[in-house]
């Protein structure tokens, strides 16, 4: 079995591991997970979403987050962006790259952002574009490329088509999400081949979801393929507000443990990720309600 010797873990609990919850958790805490995350020697971490806060409640604050980020060195910080007046309020934060996101599926990218895949790649170009101007780095995140919970099957072809317009349109890294967790592995070493394929230099990341315990031997489909970065969550968190019965991603501390076992280096303590979970777990549990009617 060939594997890699080193493989990166993007904790994304702060963005996509929370923004799904029904509480809000303070600015103050999530600051102290970003430190507890540096700490355990997580080198990249997704740490917010500049989205309408009346869509995303649990990531109101991203605003007043991303004005107190701290100096992490060498930890990367990523902010998922919707669109341009996202990108605006981005606008000084310290940040490595952006994320943009849009959906495999035209059901699914209508329930997440009111518009096709297409309209979306059409709004995102822009925003790439000024990172790129900005010298940011750009992770193209496609949601539900594994299964969608409105339209079933997704059509391979439709993936790696939009694997090309997105790399045309300035993107430095795919990101191919198994938002419903409905992978197996044998479709994870299918989709990374077909794309390969097409871009065979283009750096893929994985982002997996663990529905139905497949988290890790996905993972391991995706090593046996080359893939060496990965999302994961702190204690698992995580889901999709536009997909009905996501369930959470899979957890960093779990990720550590199974590549660490295989003698793959990741640069993260395992003791002080599982404490960096259980302080996520605490931080969740003593969040403040969030009220859905207002």
């Amino acid at each position: 079995m060939t594997l890699p010797q080193r493989v990166t873990l993007i904790d994304v609990c702060l963005r996509d591991g929370l923004q799904d919850e029904s509480v809000f958790v303070p600015t103050q805490a999530k600051l102290q997970l970003l430190d507890a995350l540096a700490r355990a020697g997580v080198l990249e971490a997704e740490v917010t979403s500049f989205v309408h806060p009346k869509w995303i409640p649990p990531l109101a604050d991203a605003d007043a987050l991303a004005a107190r980020l701290p100096n992490l060195p060498p930890m990367r910080f990523w902010a998922l962006v919707p669109n341009l007046r996202g990108y605006e309020r981005s606008g000084n934060a310290p940040l490595f790259g952006i994320t943009t996101v849009l959906s495999a599926t035209d059901a699914h990218n209508q329930a997440n952002l009111n518009c096709t895949s297409q309209e979306s790649l059409r709004r995102l170009k822009p925003v790439i574009a000024a990172a790129k101007a900005d010298g940011r780095s750009v992770r193209a995140a496609i949601s539900v490329v594994f299964g969608c919970p409105f339209e079933g099957e997704v059509p391979l072809q439709r993936v790696v088509d939009l694997c090309e317009q997105l790399t045309a349109a300035g993107a430095d890294e795919l990101v191919l999400c198994d938002t419903i967790g409905v992978a197996h592995p044998r479709q994870v070493a299918e989709v990374i081949g077909q794309v390969r394929a097409r871009l065979p230099e283009m750096p893929l990341t994985l982002h997996l979801h663990d529905a139905r315990g497949f988290g890790l031997a996905n993972m391991l489909a995706g090593l046996q393929e080359g893939i060496t970065r990965f999302d994961t969550s702190l204690g698992g968190f995580g889901g999709c507000p536009y997909a009905p019965g996501a369930p959470g991603n899979l957890a960093t501390e779990r990720a550590n443990t199974f590549l660490t076992a295989m003698g793959i280096a990741t640069d993260i303590d395992q003791a002080a990720i599982e404490a960096a979970a259980v302080q996520a777990k605490s931080a969740v549990a003593a969040g403040e309600p969030i009220d859905t009617k207002a």
